[in-house]
């Protein structure tokens, strides 16, 4: 029940706005074709993918106002690149001294947290690679625009039942079953790139930025939950857990409420945005010091060492600050 409130419902959010097609085939039979070099197949299919991927970008947005790409206005590539370095450093710093005033009283990190930690970190990694890439592929073999052109509920259902059984999968499965265990654990990061795979159509500057911002909020936060007071955030896990339903009642506001609810809408997308952010950053925190106190349970004998287990939490707490970078991101190159 957890993972289903902590669930990214950005994209199926998105594909509300786009306009059903129940059938591929009927949509392209609609449009006359005339028997010109214009209309082969290879023109009818990229002319449907550039649709598509206009009314994805169009999900996050506000305005009608389409802004065209000026190279003299994007900036010197250095610049930004400082720009983000300083904000990333400048969150380091504060995230530091804001959280980490009681810093570990054992004389820094054992061996063998610093080993678990360091194996999950590497987990998570490989984990993200796998859904970067096989979203890139599934994208690129136009997997994007029929996930578009279904049921909204439709692909939301399924999506959860994949997600939510792979996952289970993996955590249920012994750490001594090595190829059971990663099988439930590619399939569940397959199932993530499938549902994520519409992102591609966004600006790939945007996706960049928002990973870079992404990794550096997520890097100072667990800098943080490592180098703070053994146990110190393990109580959040309560409130953390009534806020991501909150938040997550916010994100399918847009799905039950009409459209004349304006005010309603706004303040339920701003939620969503802005309190998931604090929330799966407070999540990721609270990750970081439960694979700690993971590691000295199974340093004690108490449960097997399983970093894979470990590694499933701190994706999703980077796929749902993901989700919400690359919205507000999106919607902040709209307005300039």
């Amino acid at each position: 029940m957890a993972f289903f409130l902590r669930r990214p419902f950005a994209v199926s959010s998105a594909l509300r706005q786009v306009p059903k097609v129940t059938n591929t085939a009927r949509f392209i039979h609609n449009s006359p074709i005339k028997p010109t070099q214009a209309t082969k197949p290879q023109g009818i299919s990229s002319s449907i993918f550039a649709k598509s991927r206009q009314n994805f970008q169009n999900a996050f947005r506000r305005t009608y106002m389409q802004q065209s790409f000026n190279p003299a206005k994007d900036g010197n590539m250095t610049q930004k690149l400082v720009y983000g370095a300083a904000i990333i450093g400048g969150t380091v710093m504060a995230t530091n001294f804001i959280f980490n005033r009681e810093t570990r009283e054992d004389g820094g990190m054992p061996a063998y947290e610093r080993s678990f930690l360091n194996d999950t970190f590497m987990h998570t990694g490989l984990g993200l690679g796998i859904i970067g890439v096989a979203a890139r592929a599934l994208h690129m073999n136009g997997w994007s625009y029929r996930l578009m052109a279904m049921n909204p509920w439709l692909v939301m259902g399924v999506g959860l039942v994949g997600s939510i059984g792979s996952m289970y999968g993996t955590f249920y499965t012994s750490p001594d079953n090595y190829v059971m265990k990663y099988g439930c654990w590619t399939v569940f990061n397959l199932t993530q790139a499938a549902l994520l795979s519409p992102l591609m159509f966004m600006n790939p500057a945007i996706l960049a930025r928002a990973g870079l911002y992404t990794v550096g909020m997520m890097g100072s936060i667990a800098f943080v939950g490592a180098t703070a007071k053994q146990e110190k955030y393990l109580y959040l896990g309560g409130p953390l857990l009534a806020g991501v339903t909150i938040v997550a009642l916010s994100g399918l506001a847009p799905l039950v409420l009409p459209a004349t609810a304006v005010r309603t809408l706004m303040w339920s997308e701003r939620l969503w945005l802005y309190g998931g952010l604090a929330v799966f950053g407070g999540f990721t925190l609270y990750d970081v010091q439960k694979i700690l106190h993971h590691a000295r349970l199974a340093e004690r004998g108490l449960i097997k060492r399983d970093v894979v287990n470990e590694c499933v939490s701190l994706e999703l707490d980077f796929i749902n600050i993901f989700i919400r970078m690359v919205q507000i991101l999106g919607m902040g190159n709209n307005r300039r």
